[in-house]
This record gives structure tokens, sequence and C-alpha cells, in this order.
């Protein structure tokens, strides 16, 4: 009778065979080291970006009487040729001309321009023409990968990588205005960089890179692809961003602590009248030089870039209450907005 032998015996012999599995040339391989696959990873994600959204970027020169204008870069962002790029690239330019990255040169219009978001829109002629796509900026959270395509110093084409640094920060444009909702990136912008793409790992427009703080190192700002959205939508059907006014003119002014509590508001300044428009809806509503506003239909104003913000398209010709101090007293006021006109009347 054949006694069997003990499976933690078989167990032992097995292990120490010479299987071809075990070569020694097997066990010497070395595996790949965890920071090289993470590299891997890292290079894979942005080449993959970089021939995606690569040939949707373009070189945007204004013309002005047939003559250059200046230079900065773009992306397009439909088959039909709209084309998103900085006003101060514009400089109210209505022609460019637009070049890709093989080199083909087309003309493109000015459809609408927005300072006060230091956007512009414009359409290059022909058709089926490679497109980014916008995506959504409120999805992003800092520390993510963030990529920048553009022309910076006139070197087409070039690429920087980076993160998104910080999230919701305010920019003052040109125009005076802050622009909201700024993206704060540590990706390289130079001149020339401006109107380019900030893209996500998605593959995805998520800004509009518009300015670098000169001095400083890797602190660079895109719009938010969402604002873009928005004023592409207004330049398309209006020509123009619509905002709203009231017509008057106001600065800010710190509040007695006993103001604001009395209100309860979260307020440490408010917006004091200092001019008010003749045959405007503030005269119409009895709004006085030296008021001082303390909130919009409710929400604070604690400065006059509160009362800028609120004051957007969807207020013209509705009717918003005013929360005013005057004269140590607080009132409220029905008021209804036009819409703002701008220098040019656009």
């Amino acid at each position: 009778m054949l006694e069997r032998t003990p499976s933690y015996l078989l167990h032992s012999a097995n292990s120490s065979s010479n299987s071809p599995s075990d070569s020694p040339s097997e066990r010497q391989r070395p595996s790949p080291a965890p920071d090289e696959v993470l590299l891997d990873a890292y290079s894979h994600a942005v080449t993959s970006v970089v021939d995606g959204i690569g040939p949707a970027v373009v070189r945007v020169e204004p013309q002005v009487s047939r003559r250059m204008a200046g230079m900065g870069s773009g992306v397009i962002i439909s088959p039909d040729g709209l084309l998103l790029t900085n006003s101060h690239v514009m400089q109210g330019a209505r022609d460019a001309m637009v070049t890709g990255p093989d080199g083909r040169a087309i003309h493109a219009q000015t459809i609408g321009d927005d300072p006060d978001t230091d956007l512009a829109l414009l359409r290059a002629s022909g058709g089926g023409l490679p497109f980014a796509t916008l995506g959504n900026s409120k999805l992003l959270k800092r520390g993510q990968i963030a990529i920048a395509i553009g022309n910076p110093l006139g070197f087409e084409s070039t690429v920087t990588a980076g993160v998104v640094s910080a999230l919701g920060r305010s920019l003052r444009a040109k125009s005076g205005r802050l622009i909201d909702d700024v993206i704060q990136t540590d990706a390289a912008l130079n001149p020339g960089n401006s109107g380019g793409p900030l893209v996500a790992t998605s593959g995805e427009v998520v800004g509009i890179n518009t300015a670098v703080i000169m001095g400083a190192q890797g602190i660079c700002f895109a719009v938010a692809s969402n604002t873009a959205s928005f004023v592409v939508t207004e330049l398309i059907r209006h020509g123009r961003v619509r905002r709203a006014s009231i017509g008057v003119a106001g600065q800010t002014v710190p509040l007695p602590r006993r103001v604001a509590y009395a209100a309860g508001l979260p307020l440490s300044a408010g917006v004091a009248i200092a001019a008010v428009e003749p045959d405007s809806p503030a005269t119409r509503a009895a709004i006085e030089q030296g008021d001082v506003v303390l909130a919009l239909d409710g929400e604070p104003v604690g400065g006059i870039d509160d009362l800028v913000r609120l004051l957007n398209g969807d207020r013209i010709g509705q009717v918003v209450t005013l929360t005013i101090l005057r004269r140590g007293e607080m009132q409220t006021l029905p008021v209804t907005p036009v819409e703002r006109r701008t220098l040019n009347g656009r």
C-alpha cells in the first residue's frame, strides 16, 4: 500500500524545483518603480490632451487696416469656426488672421467683444475645423492637473502643465469691472498665451488664459469655462453681454457694526451713492445722494463690486428691492433696472 505524501511536503518540493518560470533571469528582472508608473501615467494624460486639443488652438493676429495689430492665442470651440480669445488680444479690431498648427491661415471676424470678462468671440471662415469642447469649470478641484496650450512670446503650439492652484478668484478687467470665478494656475504662461485654452485631463477646456502676474512665478489666471459659455451665449444672441444698471455712481464705505447687526446682514461695508443720473431708474425710485446701499433683493452689498455683480442681465426690467441706510434709518425702495450701455453703445 502506497502512502500518500503530505500536501505540505509536495508544496515544499515544488517550490524548490527549477521550473522555467523561476529561472535566475526572471527572478532578477526588476518590477517598475511606483514613481515611474505614475510618471508614465502623467505623461500619457498630458500628451493625450495635447493630441486631442492641439489642432484647435490657433495663433490670433488682429488686423487693423490690413496690418497686424498684435498677437495672441485662441481656441476653436465649434466645427463652424466659433473661436474664443481675449478681448485685450483683439483690442477692438473687427478682423483677425488665425493660423493653426498646420500653418494654414484663415480669416476671422469678431461676433462680439466683452471687455468686462476679457473675452471676445470670433468666427473663422471655413467649415469642418478641428474644435475643442467647453467643459464645466464647477467640477474643478484644487490640485487637479491643468494644461495650457498657446503661443507664448511667439513660440507656436507651446504646451505647459501644472495644477489648479485656486478657484473662485476675482480679477479686475481693463474695463474696471471684476471678473468673478477666475481660475488660478501655476501652468507657465507668458505674453502670447492670452486667449489660449486651459485644459483638464478630461480633454475639455476649463478656462481661457487671460493674465500673468508680472514679477511673480507660478501665479497665472484663466477665465472659467462656465463664464465663457455664458458670454458666448449672450454674444450669439444679442451681440453683447447684457447687464443691468440703476444709474448711480457709488463708492465703498465702512459700516458701523451696529448698522450691520440691525440689518441682519454680514457686512462691514456698504455702497454710498455719490451721484444719481438724471432720468434714471434711481431717480424714479427716489434714491438720493448720500444713501448707503446695504442689500439688493436681500443679498448683501458689501462693496461696489457686489452691486455691479448683482445687477446682471436677468434683472433688466425686473423690479428689485434695495435696502438702504438714509440719515440713520433703514428703508427699502423698489427700483427697476435698465440695460447698461457701454461707452461705444454696444
